[in-house]
Formats: structure tokens, C-alpha cells, sequence
């Protein structure tokens, strides 16, 4: 068992909001006492953290689909974890679960946090830690039902996945490909666009860094476009916009290349091609899917079993390594989904 008393947790707040790209400045370094969990609740110890392109949104004030971390917050962060302490009947000292930790050591729920931020059991027979921040975890769930419930794929579409070689494209581009679609991705640099094509499966990768996207897109999918994934914005989603084929359906996940902009994102100039060709743009949201991540993460697991499915993760270790981590996800140093490990089993 172990003694509570002893412990110290170590924890990464929001100091103030960012302009533009995050730095060291914008966190605050705090350490807390460890304590029993309440009765009914749990006392967990994150072993490593999911970081996400998503995470940036999150430091913003204003309106958005959740709430933003306020000033003095600890940082809002997905992860896994162990259970070090429990006075709830359903976790066991032990357990591995997944959730929201946050940026820090150790997360106590109450009992009516437990549900509120997703805590949950997880089962390593059906992946590695890093594959239940990946595959199995929030990019696995957002890129299943972004292209399954978005999307639509039928076979024989021709599937454009942006931010190709990240958590989310990876899932979806290979997903696409086991329902008999074309997929063509949008990646940054040599490297990551051979990994896609000769490891994930993709049937050509577009590097965007090296080449023309335009003409790319024009020489892969020369009869257009049906589903276009989203993960970038910009310039890229013009691009593509132009390319679409009757019907097509635009999947927003994220604009990652304008997250950092002092200006703000901004919006597609070629929007009428959703007019001219009878398309449709829609937003995924994963949160809205959480009832229905078990089903998912049964079917994902099965294709990684099986080998039909792939994952890569790009691992960095010690929780004062986030800031600097953090940065990697806009200036694309990361190769795959980018995991914080804070501490071993």
C-alpha cells in the first residue's frame, strides 16, 4: 500500500493565455500534498498523458465546444493512469484506467467526478498504454466516427486525410482503406509520407512541405474527391474544395496550421464549391460520441490485432518536459501521436 503521506504532486497550471505559439511563461509550476480520496472516490497516478493539437484551443477564452481552462487551472490533459488508492466499489488498487488527469502526478475523484471525466478501466490485452492514447484513446475515437458517422465512406470513395502521419489521420486513413476506399494523405516532409504509404497502408501521400498540393491532389485524385478529412485548415482545405466531387462530404476535425495565428483561423475562400457540387462540411466533436466508445474501441482493437491496423506514438518522458512538448505538435517535430510519459508503472 502505499504511503499517501509521503507523496508530493507535482502539477502544470495556466498562467495566463498564450498569443500565438506557447511558451515556458504561460505555465505555472505547483506541488500539492497527496491525500485520501473521499469516500467513494478514487486517488489515481498518471503514468502518461495525451497531447493533443486540441489542447491550444483549450487556453482560449471565449465560446467553444467546452468550457476553457481558467487562469490558475491545472492543464486539462487525457491520460492513463494507476489507481493508488479507492473507496469505490468498482476500482481496485491496481487498476489501469484512462480519463481526464490533467497535467500533474496524481488526480483525486470524487465520486462525482468519476463519470464527469471519463474514468474508466482499461484492459491492456487489448493494447499498450500508448495505443489506448492512440488508436484506442481520444484520436482513435475522434478519427472512427469523424469518417464512420461524418464521412459516410462508401467503398470505392476516394478519401483525403490532412495531418496524415498524426493521432487522428492515422486512424483514419487506415480505417478508410479496411472499408475499401482510395485514401490519399497530406503529410510534412519525406519521412512521414513514406511511413504512410509503406507502413500505414495509404495509397499516396502528398508532402506539402516539398511539393505542390494542388497538383498532388490533381494527380491522385484525378476524378475528385468524396470525403476530405480535415485536420489542418488554411490553405490546404482550399485546395482540396476545389477538387470535390457531387455529394462530398467535408469532415472538420481541426485547423492545427492556424491554432498559433495572432490573427485567429480563418475561414475557406473556395466555400461555393460546397454550393456547386452539393456538398456537405460538418464538425466532429468526439465528446459527443462517448456512449458509444466501447463499440469502437471493440472493432479498433480487433484490426490492431490482427495487424490490418498499425499505430505509431512519438513518446516524451517527464511531466517538466510539457511546455516545450507541447510546441512540437504546431511546428510538426512530432513523428506519430505525441505522448507524455510522467511516470513507469
Amino acid at each position: 500500500m502505499t504511503n499517501l503521506a509521503s507523496l508530493q504532486n507535482h502539477q502544470i497550471r495556466l498562467a495566463n493565455r498564450p498569443v500565438g505559439m506557447t511558451t515556458r511563461e504561460n505555465w505555472q509550476f505547483t506541488t500539492e500534498a497527496v491525500t485520501e480520496p473521499a469516500e467513494g472516490g478514487v486517488l489515481v497516478k498518471t503514468l502518461s498523458l495525451s497531447l493533443d493539437p486540441a489542447m491550444r484551443g483549450w487556453m482560449n477564452e471565449g465560446k467553444s465546444y467546452i468550457a476553457p481552462v481558467e487562469i490558475g487551472e491545472v492543464m486539462r490533459a487525457g491520460g492513463i493512469g494507476k489507481v493508488v488508492a479507492s473507496k469505490h466499489e468498482s476500482f481496485a488498487v491496481g487498476d489501469l484506467v484512462t480519463g481526464g488527469l490533467g497535467v500533474q502526478e496524481y488526480r483525486q475523484f470524487a465520486p462525482a467526478e468519476i463519470k464527469r471525466h471519463g474514468i474508466s478501466k482499461i484492459d491492456l490485452r487489448m493494447g499498450t498504454i500508448t495505443q489506448w492514447l492512440n488508436v484506442l484513446g481520444m484520436p482513435g475515437m475522434t478519427g472512427y466516427f469523424g469518417l464512420m458517422d461524418v464521412g459516410q465512406p462508401k467503398e470505392g470513395d476516394v478519401v483525403v486525410v490532412s495531418g496524415a502521419s498524426g493521432a487522428v489521420g492515422q486512424t483514419v486513413g487506415q480505417l478508410a482503406r479496411i472499408k475499401g476506399c482510395r485514401v490519399v494523405g497530406i503529410a510534412g516532409g519525406k519521412a512521414k509520407c513514406d511511413f504512410v504509404v509503406n507502413e500505414m497502408g495509404f495509397d499516396a501521400c502528398i508532402d506539402y512541405k516539398n511539393e505542390d498540393v494542388r497538383a498532388g491532389l490533381k494527380t491522385h485524385c484525378p476524378d475528385g474527391i468524396d470525403i476530405y478529412f480535415d485536420n489542418v485548415g488554411g490553405e490546404i482545405l482550399d485546395h482540396v474544395l476545389a477538387r470535390l466531387r457531387r455529394k462530398a462530404r467535408i469532415v472538420i476535425c481541426g485547423a492545427v496550421s492556424q491554432y498559433n495565428s495572432a490573427t485567429g483561423v480563418q475561414g475557406p475562400k473556395n466555400y461555393l464549391s460546397l454550393l456547386v457540387n452539393r456538398a456537405r462540411m460538418e464538425g466532429i466533436v468526439v465528446f459527443d460520441y462517448a456512449d458509444r466508445y466501447p463499440v469502437a474501441i471493440a472493432e479498433l482493437a480487433g484490426y490492431l490485432k490482427d495487424g490490418r491496423m498499425k499505430s505509431r506514438e512519438d513518446v516524451v518522458v517527464g511531466l517538466e518536459t510539457f511546455p516545450e512538448s507541447l510546441v512540437k505538435l504546431f511546428t510538426g517535430e512530432n513523428f506519430g501521436k505525441l505522448v507524455l510519459q510522467v511516470a513507469s508503472e
